[in-house]
């Protein structure tokens, strides 16, 4: 069998762990978003500069709440995985540009903290990083042996 660095969903039999992950954090904030708009959604978005919010706000949390369901189940890993790493690209440069640099940057604003800088930024966007990096995994690496792409790739 050709390994290569695109595998199978079941060579990854340990995807798993970071499907959890990701689904831990996706679903309850996906859902966030859509049960508080006003500090989670629409009016966060507002509040950071991201256009149309009353739009990309649902839309956002929908795309979180469902890619975090598929990532619990492991179905359609690796399609859910491609709008969760345009949100975290998002995330980064919408929340976290501004912190890097202490000022407010391409129309998102600057939020308050203590400090800004370097460290700050790599500070806060550590999360970000984490999930970005983890959905950036599965696009490669699939669901792994226990998911439901597994099952289907035996069908």
């Amino acid at each position: 069998m050709n390994k290569s660095w695109w595998m199978s969903p079941g060579q990854a039999t340990w995807s798993i762990l970071i499907r959890l992950s990701l689904a831990g954090v996706f679903i309850p904030e996906g859902l966030q978003k859509l049960t508080h708009p006003d500090i989670l959604g629409a009016g966060r978005f507002a509040k950071i500069g991201i256009p149309y919010p009353e739009f990309f706000g649902p839309f956002v949390g929908w795309v979180e709440l469902l890619a975090g369901i598929l990532f619990l189940v492991g179905f359609a890993t690796r399609a859910a995985a491609v709008p969760i790493i345009i949100t975290m690209i998002v995330a980064i440069i919408s929340t976290k540009i501004p912190i890097l640099l202490g000022r407010e940057w391409g129309g998102f604003s600057l939020r308050e903290l203590d400090r800004y800088g370097f460290l700050s930024f790599t500070h806060e966007t550590r999360t970000d990083w984490a999930m970005l990096c983890g959905a950036i995994y599965l696009l490669l690496a699939g669901a792994g042996r226990w998911s439901l792409d597994f099952r289907n790739s035996k069908s």
